[in-house]
């Protein structure tokens, strides 16, 4: 009860999201559509910068956010989860970082003025490199492979289930709306199916989309969230920031209209691309980035968010812990019962609902797509 009461004393900018992105501002929601009433930031907004303040001091245990890092400091060695405690205290105290990351590009861009390669987020852990395209990431895109060569079988599920209304009608929240009003850059044409919510599978959907979720699973991809995203013809997302520096996004786009005449493009920064079916991109949605269906036919893809690759094994396994008290907040309890419980009830939400298929290497399990060593020794002993 306590922590009830306490987490109703929490900022709401910890509860609701900031334009439907994976941020501590996000509480369990259906990302999608939504209307222009925060359609453009101004040039002198987009390129403010800010100063970090001082985070030495600890959060009061008598609110959610001090329970938290309480928790964190006993369930990790703090020395291992610094960052991620200041990100804490930083998103407590209502900070906002911004800052010009173009000198963090290749090559490097200098002019500050008419750049657009400015970051902006709320939900900031420091240290973390921000580059606008992740096209060099070696290792860190062996997922990525993985899903391209899956590319087709995703793509064919896809318009399979979405040419029988009555087959796509038992899925959980299809083409939702977003429950945000904090996300409205995204513009109506925007929409989305979710797969996996901040670790969370949605077994209604995985089962719908069974193919698509094993190559997810089996990638190895330290996915924080998938979703299959929709984009109106016609319509135009604004420059926007998704307010989280601490995962990068990735698309593998399914069904491009007028493919290779570059018609749908994607701004990160003050570069364009295009997209391509079947190439995997991997970007920095913390940076203020764009886009456009400038074709007559709808725009699918496939989304994931990714942690972010300078992140450490702890780091990401503490950021996950924050996560699961926002959704579970009996985990902060001082009843050893009720924490076991919801420790249970944590473990059993991201457990892959798909009988028969490898577990996920999203949260801890694999990082940047390299599997661990005894996850390699077990496949050897298999042949």
């Amino acid at each position: 009860m306590l922590v009830k009461l306490l987490v109703l004393t929490l900022p709401l900018h910890f509860f609701f999201s900031c334009g439907d992105a994976f941020s501590y501002g996000s509480r369990p929601r259906n990302l999608g559509s939504t209307t222009h009433l925060r359609s453009t930031v101004s040039d002198d907004v987009m390129r403010s910068v800010t100063n970090i303040p001082s985070t030495s001091a600890q959060l009061s245990q008598n609110t959610f956010a001090g329970k938290v890092e309480q928790a964190l400091m006993q369930r990790f060695k703090p020395s291992k989860i610094e960052r991620v405690i200041t990100s804490w205290r930083l998103a407590e105290l209502g900070y906002e970082h911004r800052e010009f990351v173009g000198d963090q590009q290749a090559p490097p861009i200098t002019d500050a003025a008419t750049s657009r390669c400015y970051q902006h987020a709320p939900s900031y852990v420091p240290g973390l490199k921000a580059t606008a395209w992740w096209d060099n990431a070696g290792d860190d895109l062996a997922w990525a492979k993985s899903l391209s060569k899956s590319f087709e079988s995703i793509r064919d599920e896809f318009t399979s289930v979405m040419s029988a209304p009555d087959k796509l009608s038992e899925g959980n929240n299809v083409w939702a709306g977003a429950l945000s009003t904090d996300a409205e850059s995204y513009g109506e044409g925007w929409k989305t199916l979710v797969l996996l919510n901040r670790g969370q599978w949605d077994e209604n959907n995985a089962k719908l989309f069974p193919a698509t979720s094993r190559a997810i699973n089996q990638s190895g991809a330290p996915v924080a969230e998938a979703f299959f995203a929709s984009m109106k013809p016609q319509t135009s997302i604004k420059p926007h920031s998704d307010f989280t520096n601490f995962v990068l996004t990735s698309h593998l786009p399914l069904v491009i209209p007028e493919n290779g005449n570059n018609k749908c493009r994607l701004s990160v920064g003050d570069e364009t691309r295009e997209w391509l079916e079947g190439k995997v991109i991997l970007f920095d949605t913390s940076i203020y980035h764009d886009a456009i269906n400038d074709s007559e036919e709808m725009r699918y893809i496939l989304m994931l968010r990714v942690w972010h690759p300078d992140l450490t094994k702890e780091e990401i396994e503490a950021l996950q812990f924050i996560y699961d008290c926002l959704e579970i907040p009996e985990l902060l309890s001082d009843d050893p019962g009720t924490v076991f419980m919801a420790e249970q009830r944590a473990k059993m939400v991201k457990e892959f609902p798909l009988i028969g298929s490898q577990a996920s290497g999203g949260f801890g399990g694999v990082k940047g797509g390299k599997k661990t060593k005894g996850k390699a020794k077990r496949k050897k002993g298999r042949k």
